[in-house]
């Protein structure tokens, strides 16, 4: 269904336009972008700055490392394949488990270690690669979801996108995978995306290929039902992300790992607009509040966490 115009406005809804010129050309320095565009980078500044992330298991550089790659697999029974300058999630792999001398994915595919070896050797020659240019591969631990995300998602590991301006985190999502999405987090390829109260971490609304859904479509989970545990350190890890790079508008991907906690998956300096469709708003009102606000006043992420926590709660106006 088309939404007219003045909707739109009404709405608040941030267009790609106004988005490109008032806010990601105006706040962040394009001198600061390889700091997000590559995983490898962001996890090491991540690591400097101790913010946690998955822990990195070991790193291929080079097509020669890869005769030697079973080595390295040799002990591991669950872990993710990343290309450290992917993008919407293309090129990760995602290994649950061993069978025998073959490999589990999360779709329960069953894959050998020539299998791995080729996917290694595609991700190297860019295959995955924002512009294909050659490229490193990552090899981190496997994230175990936290327990209130049971039933909330298919195969994949459930993540939360949070926009975060000049170190405030204004609007959130949390995406679920789903079959249509082959298991990935990505509302492109059919993952539902559920907006989420900044004040409470629970859910508001929900969409998947843009439209309102109130279930996952495979699970049948009702998704009105969804709290977020430890919500307020998401936001705090979201926030520090703002003095980690400098950026100031960035999308932050997270994930809530049941034992280790909140942790940062990566960063986009150019995230995208669905995040106002899950949550049935726009962020335009949102940032034009923050523009107003006085750095001095907001001296550190967790007076800046606090400050939205009050201001943006689905019970205010903005």
């Amino acid at each position: 269904m088309l939404i007219s115009p003045f909707r739109l406005k009404r709405l608040g809804m941030l267009g790609m336009n106004c988005r490109n010129r008032d806010f990601i050309g105006r706040y962040n320095d394009r001198r600061l972008y390889p700091l997000v565009d590559n995983k490898l980078k962001t996890k090491l500044l991540a690591k400097e700055h101790q913010l946690a992330t998955p822990e990195l298991r070991f790193i291929i550089r080079e097509q020669h490392q890869i005769s030697g790659a079973g080595k390295l697999f040799k002990d591991l029974s669950g872990f993710a394949i990343k290309p450290a300058k992917g993008s919407g999630g293309k090129g990760i792999w995602v290994i649950t488990g061993r069978q025998g001398d073959s490999f589990v994915k999360a779709s329960g595919d069953i894959i050998s270690q020539t299998d791995i070896n080729r996917h290694l050797s595609n991700t190297l020659a860019g295959l995955y690669s924002l512009g294909g240019s050659n490229d490193e591969v990552l090899v981190e631990d496997l994230i175990e979801f936290d327990n209130c995300f049971e039933g909330y998602s298919f195969e994949g590991v459930p993540d939360i996108r949070i926009v975060v301006f000049r170190g405030f985190p204004v609007m959130a999502m949390l995406r679920l995978a789903t079959l249509a999405s082959a298991g990935k987090a990505n509302l492109h390829q059919g993952a539902v995306g559920v907006g989420v109260d900044i004040a409470t971490g629970r859910s508001l609304h929900a969409v998947q290929f843009g439209r309102p859904v109130e279930q996952h479509p495979d699970t049948k989970r009702a998704l009105k039902d969804i709290s977020i545990a430890d919500w307020h350190g998401l936001l705090l890890l979201a926030a520090r992300c703002y003095e980690m790079t400098g950026l100031g508008y960035i999308g932050a991907d997270l994930v809530l790992d049941a034992t280790r906690g909140p942790e940062l998956l990566e960063l986009n300096a150019r995230p995208g607009l669905a995040i106002q469709a899950a949550n049935g708003l726009g962020l335009l009102p949102r940032l034009r509040h923050i523009e107003t606000l006085k750095e001095k006043h907001f001296p550190d992420p967790l007076s800046r966490v606090n400050y939205v926590m009050q201001r943006f709660s689905s019970d205010t106006l903005l």
